[in-house]
């Protein structure tokens, strides 16, 4: 089942209440560090520490006045602050509260996604150590290869999902920095000691160097982090739709009682939770984009980068959130149907064991060209008519000279193609 607490908790950190929450806690352990300096008495670092509160509704209120939702916040703050509130902010800029705040808002939201690949990963490893044995047919350009077994496929998977839980963690510690260098980051009205303590106080790093913002490659990395790892669980989404299509049906999502498929064809269960985590990667996808269009900006900064990321990095994050939590019950309950698989691994009628003879006739010194030819016109018969690969082989005069019966039955052992599982598992990380 998902977990809508989880979920919940992604929202909540794109909250506005969440966000002054933070660039109020910005602003006090600034002051924390000025009166370190002697820039503020203690008796009213006491004051704002106690005092200093906000009310959303009159920053919006004072917000429709001002134009400018810092001036309202910090406009409402002081309020309650009296002539206290002349200490707030000094020698800050707007993009010091808003980009450092921004910066926790983006590790937070990466805490939790760290916390839903692991999930994913646990029950990829769950499901591929059951299937490890699970022969099946690999298919390349949709058309059936050789033999492998479903619990590589899902091995495959794992894999993808460590590295991306890699980057995940990566793009984390990138975006892990604060700024409070005020105007343009030359440190004109704010001294650095307040920088370090503040990003201290609040688990970031300060900035090496930033203009009036902290540079948008870092966001655009985080940003395309939780894209390509929106690609990867499409990936997973678009073999399992291909695997449920009726002439294969090896795998199927789970289908829950009650549950509708069509509204006019009762029998219809189809892939539809897969579908919208396809759908979805598009959309992260087309967030990245944005995402790269807000690292170029005029001079020191333009303003041009805000609008589009209030509504690229909380989305991308609730996303893939919500994606998350859609595919790892799937992985979880996927309905899984060996017996398709085997009626399948027979469709081609032994044509996917013509590498095995291949290679069997060049042992016999054929050259690869030599034998892929005899090869290819024995397979070509199968294809237009009937007969068995291992008939029409049986039958042909120049595989013959070269192969017994006996030799040629052995090309036919799926345990041939599978005999590397464990090495491929250990390599993995699947024990």
């Amino acid at each position: 089942m998902i977990d809508r607490y989880t979920l919940s908790k992604m929202g909540s950190i794109w909250t506005d209440e969440h966000k002054f929450s933070i660039m109020l806690k910005i602003e006090v352990l600034a002051c924390e560090a000025m009166c370190k300096l002697g820039m503020i008495p203690k008796k009213s670092l006491e004051s704002i520490r106690k005092n200093a509160k906000f009310d959303i509704e009159e920053i919006r209120r004072l917000e429709e006045k001002t134009k400018h939702d810092v001036v309202a916040f910090i406009n409402n703050v002081g309020q309650s602050l009296g002539a206290d509130a002349r200490y707030l902010h000094l020698g800050l800029t707007s993009s010091d509260l808003l980009d450092t705040a921004l910066s926790v808002q983006c590790v937070e939201a990466s805490d939790i996604l760290i916390a839903d690949v692991k999930k994913l990963l646990n029950v990829l490893k769950i499901r591929a150590k059951q299937y490890k044995d699970t022969g099946c047919i690999a298919r390349t350009h949709g058309v059936h290869a050789e033999p492998t077994t479903f619990g590589l496929k899902l091995a495959v998977w794992y894999d993808e999902a460590q590295r991306n839980l890699q980057r995940l963690e990566q793009a984390r510690e990138m975006i892990r920095i604060g700024k409070l260098s005020g105007a343009v980051g030359t440190y004109a009205n704010v001294d650095p000691s307040v920088e370090e303590h503040v990003c201290k106080e609040l688990g970031l790093k300060p900035a090496n160097i930033a203009t009036q913002i902290i540079q948008r490659d870092v966001h655009c990395q985080f940003v395309t982090t939780l894209a390509l790892i929106g690609c990867s669980l499409n990936k997973i989404a678009t073999e399992i739709r291909l695997l449920q299509k009726t002439e294969v049906l090896e795998v199927e999502e789970p289908f829950f009682k009650g549950q509708i498929g069509s509204s006019a064809m009762p029998h219809k269960r189809n892939p539809v939770t897969c579908e919208r985590i396809s759908g979805l990667s598009r959309l992260l996808r087309s967030y990245a984009m944005a995402a790269f269009e807000n690292i170029d900006l005029w001079d020191e900064r333009d303003i041009s980068h805000s609008s589009v990321e209030r509504v690229i990095l909380p989305d991308s994050a609730t996303t893939l959130n919500y994606m998350l939590h859609k595919l790892i019950p799937i992985i979880e309950g996927l309905l899984v149907y060996p017996k398709n698989m085997v009626a399948n691994l027979g469709k081609t009628r032994g044509l996917i064991y013509s590498q095995r003879v291949l290679l069997e006739l060049m042992k016999k010194g054929l050259t690869r060209e030599e034998a892929y030819t005899i090869i290819q016109q024995c397979a070509m018969q199968v294809w237009q008519d009937t007969s068995d690969f291992k008939e029409v082989l049986y039958r042909d005069r120049k595989v013959r000279r070269y192969l017994k019966p006996s030799e040629i039955d052995s090309c036919f052992d799926i345990k041939y193609y599978t005999r590397h599982r464990d090495a491929i598992f250990k390599k993995v990380g699947l024990k």
